[in-house]
């Protein structure tokens, strides 16, 4: 099983296992992907979906399988899907609605880099980490939604930089440019810092933050309905309760 799904609590944990490809995705893990992000949101009581490598293999993913795509360059059909699978991942990936984590343990290349872009925070466990979209080397072209993925993070010039020579970067650069969000060794410190948080807060911002980064500039009927009704919310009940007696909250799902 070369993707599994395993929840531990609130967590649900998204593994990549085929280290003998140094995790490399193949069009039946593309395919494969969909069903498990849907399980982890449909599964009670899961807050937050991580995505990592199920073991160390020097990758957190390697990319595309290069073997599979030159096997199958000259069939047009396995082509357009191969490319409809990567694309609906990306795309469900990028707006699901549980908040998602890539740990990135080892190389992130090409479109594991994509997955990790997809996720709401990418969090580094070395600095020896290695980062890089490599289609330029390959005379191939990233998916135009990734592009934009990551030109909403590092910016067109970081991006162009990136894209048009196919470059490795550490994680303290990609970290300097906005392609990360931390470098640390205990990851699951973050994990632990956003289920402290309000998981209501948690799932309409994200959602803000996506109407933004797809252009919306200002509030909607539906912004505003958001906004105004949080104050109801037994979230914000907690959140001020325990503020106001100096404790941690206690939120609920």
């Amino acid at each position: 099983m070369t993707l599994r799904l395993d929840i531990e609590g609130p967590v649900a944990h998204l593994l990549i296992d085929r280290a003998d490809k140094r995790n490399a995705f193949n069009m039946a893990m593309w395919e494969a992907m969909p069903d498990l992000m849907r399980q982890a949101c449909e599964t009670e009581g899961v807050r937050l979906l991580v995505i990592r490598a199920a073991e160390k293999a020097g990758a957190f993913c390697a990319g595309a399988d290069i073997a599979e795509l030159l096997a199958n360059k000259d069939d047009a059909d396995w082509r357009a899907r191969n490319q409809a699978a990567i694309n609906r991942v990306q795309y469900q990936l990028a707006r699901l609605p549980l908040p998602t984590i890539a740990i990135i343990d080892g190389d992130c290349i090409g479109g594991g880099c994509g997955i990790a872009l997809a996720c709401d925070l990418r969090v580094a466990t070395s600095v020896r980490v290695r980062f890089g979209i490599t289609p330029a080397k390959l005379g191939l072209v990233y998916p135009l939604h990734d592009v934009k993925l990551l030109v909403d993070l590092v910016g067109p010039g970081q991006a162009k930089r990136m894209l048009y020579t196919g470059m490795l970067i550490v994680a303290v650069e990609a970290q300097q440019i906005g392609l990360i969000e931390e470098i640390t060794e205990k990851p699951d410190a973050l994990i632990e810092e956003l289920l402290a948080a309000s998981p209501h807060s948690i799932r309409e911002t994200k959602q803000f933050v996506r109407r933004v980064l797809d252009g919306q500039t200002e509030d909607d009927a539906e912004t505003l309905r958001i906004f105004g009704e949080a104050f109801t919310c037994p979230d914000f009940l907690e959140g001020t309760t325990a503020f106001v007696e100096k404790r941690k909250p206690e939120f609920g799902k």
